[in-house]
């Protein structure tokens, strides 16, 4: 739960991977999650909270996309007649040892086409590369965030992203402060998020970096890009875009307050060049 009393919107990726292993685990390509699959991006569409103490959250999936080394998973998540949460999912066969895709299997490829749904498209989010511009916030990585392969996993990612927006947001305009916090007055909502996997991040002592940027501002919105990476060498992990909105206490959209948009405005990344 969060602040806000609701399932927090990175447990709720949580949901997705714990789907979608159930899924890949009761058919012919079980033993993808042995050999080698990978995260390549999700998108993540939130649309109405999850309660504690309403019906069963159910997830249901089925094949959007299948190319020659990847396959794409669309997601409808359900409470009672509520639709909480559309997103996709692009996974990848891989092989570790040679650090790079490798083709599905013919077995494979015919558990996931048995599996095809017509979707509609999630429509893309972009937002500018941060070329080492925005807010930077401290990430260590402890050995409990890492998934049977040995990296970080990707549902982890939505941890490291909603602490690093937290930290960043707070400092930026004391009244971003989340509620329950001190200085709050504003309740903020993640409408959505995706992110896009580039390279593993590994377990190290040495910390890695969130850096946090506005992108843009709406009436009642702010695109944030994030971007996880490596001060000592500058690699780009993890891009990451989300939507936030702004609400009041009672869950109502309002608009952004001027003192909030000149805020931001001295944050705000366009893109380069």
């Amino acid at each position: 739960m969060d602040a806000q009393g609701h399932v927090n919107n990175a447990v709720m990726v949580d949901y997705l991977q714990e789907a979608r292993v159930v899924f890949l685990r009761d058919g012919a390509a079980s033993p993808l999650l042995d050999e080698g699959i990978v995260v390549v991006a999700h998108q993540v569409e939130y649309r109405s909270p999850i309660h504690y103490d309403g019906p069963a959250v159910v997830v249901e999936l089925g094949i959007s996309k299948l190319g020659a080394s990847r396959v794409e998973i669309a997601y409808e998540v359900k409470q009672g007649d509520d639709v909480a949460m559309r997103a996709r999912t692009m996974l990848c066969a891989f092989s570790f040892d040679e650090q790079k895709p490798i083709k599905l299997k013919p077995e494979y490829r015919a558990f996931f086409e048995a599996h095809r749904i017509e979707v509609q498209a999630l429509r893309e989010l972009k937002s500018p590369s941060l070329e080492g511009r925005g807010t930077p916030v401290a990430l260590p990585v402890r050995w409990t965030d890492l998934d049977s392969y040995g990296h970080v996993n990707n549902a982890k990612v939505y941890d490291y992203l909603q602490q690093a927006r937290i930290t960043a947001t707070t400092q930026w305009d004391p009244t971003m402060a989340r509620a329950g916090s001190k200085g709050s007055r504003h309740m903020w909502l993640i409408a959505r998020q995706d992110v896009d996997y580039l390279a593993q991040l590994e377990h190290r002592f040495e910390p890695y970096e969130v850096r946090v940027a506005p992108v843009h501002l709406g009436s009642s919105s702010i695109v944030l890009a994030s971007e996880i990476v490596d001060p000592a060498t500058g690699t780009v992990h993890n891009r990451a875009r989300t939507i936030l909105v702004i609400a009041d206490m009672d869950h109502r959209k309002t608009e952004l307050p001027e003192s909030l948009r000149e805020s931001l405005r001295e944050h705000l990344v366009a893109p380069a060049g």
